[in-house]
């Protein structure tokens, strides 16, 4: 449609923008009603590492870089701000700020979900006779109750990746945000919350329940921040902003920043907004992520699973009375352990190594230990390659790498089927690595059922733009969302999962080796 094309407001605004915020890279795509992209920008995200194990961002440059990929994606498609109905926004989880309540000073750079400053913070707490205290109780109030939401504490242990150590980190070591903290003056951000303060000039203040549960901060049971946590860790509760739903009408963005108001009607967390994006409605749909990190999420309806070794629960979005749970299952660094790959010459072009790999029968006996970051079971595990000899090529390398994606996806798998109690119906994959023919269909052998491919990988920010739609009037529900959705491929079992047997029991004695290095 011409820009300069004169209809009624209803009329111009027949499309919708999605931003998702992630971990590597800001991307904003304009969508029709058809859900086709009309327009694209991807601006790469610039991380500060300025000590060892820190992870920050410059919240003025994400917040340009957010601003520059709206306005350049609606441009490249050739429409007008005013063309557009609303705005969801899709953002990396667990990453935060905080900032002066009067002023809008933020008090530190946002410090990154892959930041290990809270190590040393972490590791006493996981080994103090008080955690253990706290063990003990909730597994008698569990054992006599039966009530689930005393299961995850009766096990509790802190990693780095939670918000809450890092928070109680801030509050340690900056004087400044403890102090505006006791005067009611400090405010708590995840990416989300900072984006939506500053689209509204500090009219709007709030986050949504998706991305309020994967902070480990919020109590997905009450559906509230969580006292007694903050409690333990001396973190105030006043910081916290007011939680919405994710399908929801935040208010508009200034004029000045845009040229028109233009409607923020959906906030979400990525790894939902992905199953948002993928349609996984109904319980039993099962999502997989593989990008920077690896995510498998199952969508256990209504149904609230207590936190189970290797798994958690999250709220995976709320429209109106509707709140939907899902179970999650991570991995490590899977994106960037190729990236890394590509990095050191392995290979020029990621398009490559599923030739690479298929090129050879098998990787020689060489493993690949994927953690390039303290693990949330062992913060000693060590990325490494093992079984190296003389006739190992680039090709065996690179299928190592492979293959540890796989065999992952295949623990995580087998957890899921054994601790949630629903199930398990169509699997959908997104993400650059679900690109990779190889890792697919040996994910696909290995748990023996189908796997879906979307045509678009970008599926954190067709889920916010659904989100958004959905708020706005755009699209009328699910049902039409559905038909919306594009296939590119569907991988099925080609393979005996038994015949790769002998090369993951190597893998897994690799896994053991590596741990507390």
């Amino acid at each position: 449609m011409p820009c300069g094309q004169q209809e009624s407001g209803a009329a111009l605004a027949g499309y919708v923008v999605g931003v998702d915020v992630g971990s590597t890279a800001v991307k904003c795509h304009v969508y029709d009603r058809a859900a086709a992209v009309r327009g694209s920008s991807c601006r790469k995200v610039e991380l500060l590492y300025p000590r060892p194990g820190w992870v920050e961002l410059d919240p003025e440059v994400l917040w340009s870089q957010f601003v520059c990929v709206i306005k350049e994606a609606v441009q490249a498609a050739g429409l007008h701000m005013r063309q557009i109905a609303g705005i969801g926004i899709s953002t990396q989880r667990a990453t935060f700020i905080t900032w002066h309540k009067r002023t809008g000073k933020p008090f530190h750079n946002f410090i990154s979900w892959q930041d290990l400053r809270s190590t040393e913070l972490v590791n006493s707490w996981n080994k103090s006779l008080l955690l253990k205290v706290i063990h003990v109780i909730f597994t008698v109030l569990h054992f006599l109750t039966g009530n689930d939401r005393y299961l995850a504490p009766s096990f509790l242990t802190f990693s780095t990746h939670q918000t809450s150590m890092k928070l109680s980190w801030v509050f340690k070591n900056i004087h400044e945000a403890e102090e505006a903290a006791k005067k009611n003056n400090c405010c708590f951000g995840t990416v989300d919350t900072w984006l939506l303060y500053r689209l509204t000039k500090g009219s709007v203040y709030a986050t949504d329940y998706s991305n309020a549960s994967a902070t480990g901060v919020f109590e997905p049971f009450t559906k509230c921040w969580n006292p007694t946590l903050c409690s333990l860790l001396s973190i105030p509760m006043s910081i916290y902003p007011p939680v919405k739903d994710t399908s929801f009408n935040f208010g508009s963005s200034d004029s000045e920043i845009f040229g028109v108001p233009i409607p923020i009607m959906a906030m979400v967390a990525d790894q939902q907004s992905a199953m948002f994006g993928e349609c996984c409605f109904h319980p039993g749909d099962v999502k997989l992520t593989m990008g920077t990190g690896g995510f498998w999420n199952v969508n256990t309806g209504e149904h609230l699973f207590a936190s189970q070794r290797g798994l958690y629960p999250l709220i995976g979005w709320k429209i109106g009375e509707e709140v939907v749970y899902l179970t999650e299952g991570c991995m490590s660094y899977i994106g960037t352990a190729i990236k890394w790959a590509q990095d050191i010459n392995l290979f020029t072009n990621v398009d490559e190594t599923a030739k690479m790999a298929q090129s050879i029968v098998d990787s020689q006996g060489v493993c690949f230990v994927p953690d390039f970051q303290v693990s949330v079971n062992d913060p000693y595990l060590c990325a490494s390659f093992m079984g190296l000899k003389p006739s190992t090529t680039r090709n065996h390398l690179v299928r190592a790498i492979l293959e540890s994606v796989a065999f992952r996806n295949k623990q995580l798998y087998d957890i899921i089927v054994k601790k949630i109690r629903i199930p398990l119906q169509t699997i959908r994959a997104d993400g650059g690595v679900s690109n990779n023919s190889f890792v697919m269909q040996m994910t696909s052998d290995l748990i023996n059922k189908e796997i879906e491919k979307p045509a678009n990988a970008d599926m954190s920010s067709l889920g916010a733009a659904f989100l958004a739609g959905l708020a706005s009037g755009f699209w009328t529900d699910k049902e039409q969302l559905k038909k919306l959705r594009r296939i590119e491929a569907v991988f099925e079992p080609q393979k005996d999962s038994e015949e790769y047997k002998p090369a993951m029991d190597t893998w897994l004695q690799a896994m053991k080796r590596s741990l507390h290095w």
